[in-house]
């Protein structure tokens, strides 16, 4: 009973995707979905491709009219209305082709379990291997549901006399009683070498063949293609290098896997009950549960509670606003009535005038003289007292209109937008982004990050975040997304930021060392340096008329080296003329400033660290280490030591500013921010594009003392120490703190 209902539980899992009922000569599709071979010759017919060449239908007792009970009936063919559903997603037909012309169109089939056209390959169905093993389950399947121990019954006997069949023929394909198989397969003939089989309602073959290679069997699996392999197929130029196994050693380790992924789902059977029930606890909740509708009326009698009262309030002024005009016009139209022959004011005019007393006339007449004026002045100059249009009481509804149009319920926040510009990652992370235009506001932010598994800042009530606790010289993925009362929104695009390679320097430009004020100055905060060619240096150019001499303005920052790893990062303005940016043993950098070089000596080489005197020697690595940046560019040495870097830069896109590189260089567009990582024990030196960490040159540098990080100005230019993270907030300047080692400064 138990094995009659697993079979009966499995049956969703038995039917076609077309037909919608259970599966017959099943093939699989190149998405893994089984389809009948039937039905999908059929689909593609619909979608006007020609009709395929479907290989013989086995003459089995299931197939054949006289022998079918009527629960193996041969179902109909998949309705045109199924069809048509399947045929929205819109395949292109294939009329046909015609000779010499090109290969045929690769076939569309629209898989509906997919929901989208898989393609078949130019050779159509004929490239889909039968699927075998769902074949025996549906025989299974409907020996226990259906025919239970009906017993298979002879094919060629006629229906009154029909014997139970005793033997099949797999090469036939049919089963027969004694008699009918001596009949058909007489002694001394070829059917009588044909293999003997029990009878059975459904004669397949009994291994799988390669579709392409006739009679050669499935031997290998392709672990790349994910695909099973003849010999022959083996031995093609497409599967070279790919990961070739026995299709043995294929079937024991996909087993195996399948076996403990059911083994865990048995052993969890008590968490799959508690989903079950959540789901079927969150249906009813959404069945009976009436709180969003009872808000929506609530607020919408809300709106109409106000409206009623707004409007009672207009109205209230609208009917003040009546009443004083219609009062104004009535005073109005008895001062006018005053004014005709025998009444009101005339008629006392004309009394006023019999008046003998020239006194009493004239103490009396004024007041009415002064009324009499007004009078013709009123006459005159009519007009209404107050308009009775009321052309001013109009409402302008047209934003509450679109308010109300508008009017919805509260949507997620829209999926921010990453500030590539202004995110980066240097002593610690920083993320900043905005909200898209037309987003609703988002109550805080929740931003995730992950090198291994993700972590969550929650609440983040900014448009920026800091991250720190870092791993060094490691890739960090990371992205936002919004949050309010309607819940999370979608999380924006994802954004790979590369931390330094080693612990970040902070350090602030040294101007103890006798700054030239004319040419060079620094910021109050001495993270920013500009060199202005002054005066002295035009009045120089215009002494020397033969030569044409530049200064060089050496700076250099307030700590020394003497141990570890130490990166930091600079940005060179792109107009500046000639910086250069890299470290230095600090007593010559004493001795550079003290006694300055000639930039056009052909015995200096600022680039290759020292100058040409005899007492150096030619193994010793070079005490300065610097690259050279202006104009907008980056010039690179050549050397064994920045071979690689070199190549590295060039294949991140950028291009030689000067065509085919030097012997001595290569010159590339300069980067928005550049990075030094010297490692003091190793003694060498590397510069980074900061954006994107990508090494630039590599040079070795002397170590024997203490190194500073410098910085060389030839003409006008300016430069900017890179800021840490974690002072970006800060509310004041950070006290000053020497990490490594203070520099004694010697000026004499």
């Amino acid at each position: 009973m138990q094995c009659f209902s697993n079979m009966k539980s499995m049956e969703q899992e038995l039917l076609c995707p077309v037909c919608k009922d259970i599966v017959k000569q099943p093939i699989v599709l190149p998405c893994l979905h089984s389809v009948c071979l039937m039905c999908a010759s059929e689909v593609l017919v619909q979608s006007g491709y020609p009709q395929p060449e479907l290989p013989p239908e086995p003459n089995s007792p299931a197939s054949t009219p006289n022998t079918r009970s009527p629960r193996q009936m041969r179902r109909p063919m998949p309705k045109s209305d199924r069809v048509d559903r399947l045929l929205r997603s819109g395949s292109g037909t294939y009329p046909g082709r015609r000779r010499k012309e090109g290969p045929p169109p690769l076939m569309l089939f629209p898989c509906a379990p997919c929901g989208r056209d898989v393609e078949l390959g130019e050779r159509g169905l004929a490239e889909c291997m039968r699927n075998l093993t769902l074949e025996r389950i549906v025989e299974r399947y409907r020996h226990t549901v259906s025919l239970g121990s009906v017993a298979v019954m002879c094919q060629f006997c006629k229906p009154p006399q029909a014997l139970e069949a005793t033997k099949g023929c797999a090469d036939c394909r049919a089963s027969f009683c004694n008699e009918c198989f001596k009949l058909y397969h007489p002694w001394g003939t070829p059917r009588a070498q044909h293999e003997h089989v029990q009878p059975t309602l459904n004669f397949r073959p009994k291994v799988l063949t390669c579709p392409e290679h006739d009679q050669e069997r499935l031997q290998f699996y392709c672990k790349s293609c994910q695909m099973l392999l003849c010999s022959l197929c083996k031995l093609r130029r497409i599967h070279a290098g790919h990961k070739i196994a026995p299709v043995t050693q294929a079937y024991q380790t996909l087993k195996d896997k399948i076996t403990k992924e059911l083994n865990y789902i048995l052993s969890n059977q008590d968490m799959v009950l508690t989903q079950i029930t959540q789901l079927e606890n969150a249906i009813t909740q959404t069945e009976v549960r009436v709180s969003a509708k009872e808000q929506l009326s609530h607020c919408v009698k809300e709106i109409m509670a106000l409206l009623t009262e707004r409007q009672t309030m207009l109205a209230q002024a609208l009917e003040s606003s009546r009443q004083r005009r219609a009062e104004a016009l009535t005073n109005q139209v008895a001062e006018k009535r005053s004014l005709l022959e025998h009444a009101g004011l005339m008629a006392f005019t004309q009394e006023l005038l019999k008046e003998n007393d020239p006194s009493s006339f004239v103490h009396a007449a004024r007041i009415t003289h002064n009324r009499l004026a007004q009078s013709i002045e009123s006459m005159q100059r009519f007009s209404l007292s107050a308009d009775p249009s009321f052309r001013h009481f109009q409402l302008d509804v047209s934003r509450e209109l679109k308010l109300l149009t508008d009017l919805n319920f509260i949507q997620a926040p829209l999926a921010p937008v990453i500030d590539t510009q202004r995110t980066l990652a240097y002593d610690q992370l920083f993320l900043c982004w905005r909200s898209p235009q037309d987003s609703t506001p988002a109550w805080h932010y929740s931003v995730e990050f992950r090198r291994w598994g993700w972590q969550r800042l929650e609440e983040v009530t900014g448009t920026c975040a800091v991250i720190d606790r870092l791993e060094m010289d490691s890739v960090y993925v990371l992205r936002v997304r919004g949050c309010n009362k309607a819940g999370f929104g979608e999380y924006s695009e994802e954004v790979y930021l590369h931390t330094p390679p080693a612990p970040v320097l902070n350090f602030y430009l040294d101007s103890r060392w006798g700054l030239h004020a004319d040419r060079l100055v620094v910021s109050k905060e001495q993270r920013c340096a500009r060199s202005v060619p002054g005066l002295s240096l035009l009045q120089a150019a215009d002494r020397a008329l033969t030569s044409c001499h530049l200064t060089a303005d050496l700076l250099v920052g307030d700590v020394a080296i003497t141990q570890g790893r130490h990166y930091w990062a600079c940005s060179v303005e792109p107009g500046s003329y000639l910086v250069k940016v890299g470290v230095g043993l600090e007593s010559k950098l004493q001795e550079w400033f003290h006694l300055p070089q000639d930039m056009a000596s052909p015995r200096y080489d600022p680039d290759s660290g020292h100058d040409s005197g005899a007492e150096d020697s030619s193994d010793s690595p070079p005490p300065f280490s610097f690259l050279t940046m202006g104009m907008g560019k980056i010039f690179l040495p050549s050397s064994a030591n920045s071979h690689h870097t070199n190549a590295n830069y060039r294949e991140s896109g950028f291009t030689n500013g000067n065509g085919p590189s030097s012997p001595t260089g290569v010159t590339y567009p300069l980067p928005p921010r550049l990075g030094v990582c010297l490692d003091f024990e190793k003694g060498r030196v590397t510069f980074y594009d900061a954006h994107s960490l990508r090494p630039l040159w590599e040079g070795p540098v002397d170590c024997s003392a203490p190194v500073c990080p410098a910085f060389c100005f030839i003409g006008g230019g300016a430069l900017q120490l890179q800021e840490l993270v974690a002072n970006r907030n800060a509310n004041q300047t950070p006290v000053r703190r020497v990490t490594i080692q203070s520099r004694v400064t010697k000026l004499n």
